[in-house]
């Protein structure tokens, strides 16, 4: 069955940015594009990909009826910002695609969306692994000994490697940058999210609504949410 890129517009300017970037994706991927008014079609079952406007709005909330796609689709849902056009006039090329990776519990299917989308684009992969402290390091009395900081953070690097391993085999034209960091996984997407092409992250790590949009505005790139 042929993939096909569905986009949704409507009378709001987030449709339309939407609908560009849709556009854009269709042609790098070489898949028809489905351009739909309001809701999406009830099958999606030959859709690569849902495109999606959303406000960045400080004062703004996300849809119920969005979010609501974003659970329950079974393809990637790409969320673009409504004010995209504005907030991508480029100084230069986008450099990257970002990944949002659990190393310990990977959606596969998002890694291998954000390996494929960097291969299309001909850019590298940022992969970015957020890690807290270990329960014991909060029982102590006294700060974190910097050598065992470094050789929890080790652990962490090489679970890393570890996880992007067989993707760097099947897509040996992509090149990765492998970052560990002791943040939140929104704190760590938002640090490196500037300046990406696209952010990737799987369903099990979607952030509240209210952080989504935060994101949305920091990237002021789209985001895809992949089950």
């Amino acid at each position: 069955m042929n993939r096909v890129i569905i986009a949704c517009a409507d009378a709001k300017d987030r449709g339309r940015a939407a609908v560009d970037w849709a556009t854009r994706e269709a042609s790098l991927r070489g898949l028809p594009l489905e351009v739909v008014s309001g809701s999406p079609p009830g099958d999606l079952s030959a859709a690569a990909m849902l495109v999606l406007g959303l406000s960045t709005a400080e004062d703004d909330t996300a849809g119920p009826a969005q979010l609501a796609l974003v659970a329950a689709s079974a393809c990637p849902v790409v969320l673009v910002p409504d004010d995209l056009t504005a907030l991508a006039v480029p100084v230069r090329r986008p450099s990257h695609v970002t990944l949002g990776v659990n190393a310990r519990h990977p959606v596969e299917q998002a890694v291998d969306f954000a390996f494929d989308a960097a291969r299309v684009r001909n850019v590298r992969l940022h992969a970015v692994h957020a890690w807290e402290l270990p329960s014991c390091a909060a029982e102590l009395s006294f700060a974190v000994p910097e050598e065992d900081r470094a050789t929890w953070e080790d652990h962490e690097v090489q679970l890393l490697a570890d996880t992007l391993r067989p993707w760097r085999v099947k897509y040996p034209g992509v090149p990765v940058l492998e970052d560990v960091l002791l943040l939140s996984p929104t704190e760590a997407l938002a640090h490196h999210a500037e300046g990406a092409a696209l952010v990737v992250v799987g369903r099990g790590t979607v952030m509240a609504p209210d952080a989504l949009q935060s994101l949305l505005r920091e990237a002021g790139c789209p985001v895809a949410i992949v089950p």
